[in-house]
């Protein structure tokens, strides 16, 4: 099972029972002895199922379901209760409980209800307010490449957490997409999502106003790092506020936000206070191989816009990947609308894409030279072509830890693969130290299959 599930009884034991058995089964569990909690929990966007006993403390469980379905239209909520009466599986009911099961109720029974209403909310229409009903039906957050698998990985480990994110990245990386992405998928996907702005900050009232707009849901921070220290401070004195109703908060950034704060343009009560969770979204170039993949993407969305369709001509596909995107994917999304619209066939040419992007110095293959080339005549090949993708920029600053991370990862890859995943005979073979393959391998997100050697 996975999901978040919301348990309301009285009594500690099956509070117990209830948070040991479905934390087993693989979901979260939020247990309260209260049914003021269990609504404010739902009011915040929390759960995805909930189970509550009848007779509370502070009030009836079955008198709290219409509140509940209008808070959260299609909240499975399943009902248990002593009360085993045959008007109390009516009410229950009558009330358009997803289940009721009597006390003393079968574990496993249980159970197996749980994880249908967890399936059940799985498959229904997310509850949505005026701000989710605007994001897009497919957030273009595209991408095959290990580089976006692992960021993929990284937002789905903290996406139901209520950990501060900090997201950064170049222009055009869709930094903002995943702090939507984040949030449209969370606990909080039925709460507000806002982009704060510092002119929306200025005034003394401002961070009063943000939250009171939040309503507990998400506040998207945008450009942290562009931000002057007196906004940071009032940034830094909006999150320490009391409250029950603390919206997440996220806020994205261009270049290494930690070096931002060591010269001083970043405040550093703020940066640890965000950096719960650190999101790197890398530039197009670093993920060659999703360029074409994001372009089809584009494509096959203007057709479904109505717009004609087009293709890429092989010709058009090469320049596509030997491009350097200074502006990302917006300025790729941007580039396919203009080729569609100006195109003079379904085959967009080559010709046609560089009057789009202008000149740019042909690029060399990477491979050439022969099979008696050094290795160090190869990676010097490859690191001119890296700097030719450029012009006449620079490339960002962190060069030397992304190169060695990325003649790292395939060389304990193979290393692996060559060993048969035996990670002590691995660490002899590269002539390091075992815990740190092991860090390596942690830091890296590689995966170790054992298997048995044939040569």
């Amino acid at each position: 099972m996975d999901g978040t599930v919301l348990v309301a009884d009285d009594d500690r034991t099956i509070r117990t029972v209830l948070t040991q058995a479905l934390t087993r089964a693989g979901c979260r569990v939020h247990a309260t002895s209260s049914l003021t909690t269990l609504m404010r929990w739902v009011a915040e966007g929390k759960g995805d199922v909930v189970i509550s006993d009848v007779m509370m403390p502070d009030g009836n469980g079955l008198e709290m379901l219409p509140r509940i379905a209008q808070d959260r239209p299609g909240l499975p909520v399943i009902v248990i209760s002593a009360q085993n009466t045959i008007m109390t599986a009516i009410q229950a009911a009558e009330a358009e409980a997803y289940d009721y099961l009597p006390k003393p109720f079968d574990l496993p029974d249980l159970m197996k209800r749980t994880a249908r209403a967890l399936e059940l909310k799985r498959r229904a229409p997310a509850a949505s307010d005026a701000a989710s009903q605007d994001r897009p039906e497919d957030l273009p957050l595209v991408g095959r490449t290990p580089v976006m698998q692992a960021l993929y990985r990284l937002v789905a480990r903290v996406m139901n957490t209520d950990l501060p994110v900090l997201i950064s990245g170049e222009s055009g990386t869709g930094k903002s997409l995943i702090a939507r992405a984040i949030h449209d998928f969370s606990d909080r996907r039925t709460l507000p999502f806002i982009t704060v702005a510092a002119a929306d900050l200025q005034e003394l009232e401002g961070p009063a106003r943000v939250l009171a707009r939040a309503k507990g849901g998400t506040v998207l921070i945008d450009e942290i790092a562009d931000v002057d220290d007196e906004i940071q401070a009032r940034i830094v004195r909006m999150m320490d506020a009391p409250g029950d109703h603390m919206p997440r908060f996220m806020a994205t950034g261009q270049g290494d936000l930690a070096a931002a704060m060591e010269q001083g343009r970043l405040r550093q009560d703020l940066y640890y206070r965000l950096s719960g969770a650190v999101l790197d979204v890398p530039a197009l170039r670093e993920r060659v191989d999703d360029i074409l993949l994001l372009a089809d993407h584009f494509l096959a969305r203007s057709e479904r816009d109505d717009a004609p369709k087009r293709l890429l001509s092989a010709q058009a596909k090469d320049l596509f990947r030997a491009y350097s995107w200074p502006g990302n994917v917006r300025q790729l999304e941007n580039t396919i609308r203009r080729l569609v619209l100006t195109s003079r066939t379904d085959e967009i040419t080559r010709s046609e894409v560089e009057a789009v992007l202008g000149s740019q110095p042909e690029i060399a293959p990477v491979l050439g030279g022969g099979e008696s080339e050094k290795l160090s005549g190869s990676v010097a090949r490859h690191l001119r072509r890296y700097f030719d993708l450029h012009g006449n920029m620079l490339p960002p600053p962190g060069l030397y830890s992304r190169i060695l991370r990325e003649v790292e990862l395939p060389l304990i890859e193979i290393a692996l693969e060559a060993t048969g995943g035996n990670q002590a005979k691995c660490a002899d073979l590269l002539g390091i130290n075992r815990n740190t393959l092991r860090k390596k391998i942690t830091d890296l997100d590689i995966e170790v299959t054992r298997r048995r050697k044939l040569m």
